[in-house]
């Protein structure tokens, strides 16, 4: 794959990263770990919001497109957006939903996965600190049981 192609996607990935935080996840509720975005809250004006919700996450869909997804990645992103939108449009529910669903960032992880196997580079995943943290402390009273009895 040439370099200009590889630098386009990165670019495509780098911008929709920062859109879908933006309209998924820029606030963050104070005293909690949740954190909802500019769709959840353009979300809450009835009917007019969940529509333009819809807009915004098309906007995922043409990046998609121009970095040249497969149809089956472009269809799963459109059934997103979907169910967003007609989550959304439940009162007062689909407002919550709209909040946990987060198509924007599920849609951009999938052309991610694409784009990456099109780099022939694997996503990123983060180590499993708390897999880690709770095998140790099983083994941890696994051992110290076992010192007991022994």
């Amino acid at each position: 794959m040439d370099e200009q192609r590889r630098a386009r996607q990165e670019a495509v990935l780098n911008r929709l990263d920062r859109f879908s935080r933006f309209t998924d996840s820029s606030l963050r509720i104070p005293f909690t770990r949740f954190e909802l975005g500019a769709e959840a809250i353009i979300g809450l004006i009835p009917g007019v919001g969940d529509l333009a919700g819809l807009v915004l996450s098309g906007y995922v869909l043409v990046e998609a497109q121009r970095a040249g997804a497969s149809g089956a990645t472009k269809r799963r992103m459109v059934r997103n957006m979907l169910i967003d939108f007609v989550g959304g449009l439940v009162p007062v529910v689909g407002d919550a939903f709209d909040a946990i669903y987060k198509a924007n960032t599920r849609n951009t992880r999938l052309l991610r996965k694409e784009l990456m196997r099109d780099l022939g580079r694997k996503e990123k995943k983060p180590f499993p600190w708390t897999t880690l943290l709770g095998l140790s402390l099983l083994f941890g009273a696994i051992t110290a049981l076992a010192m007991t009895f022994f």
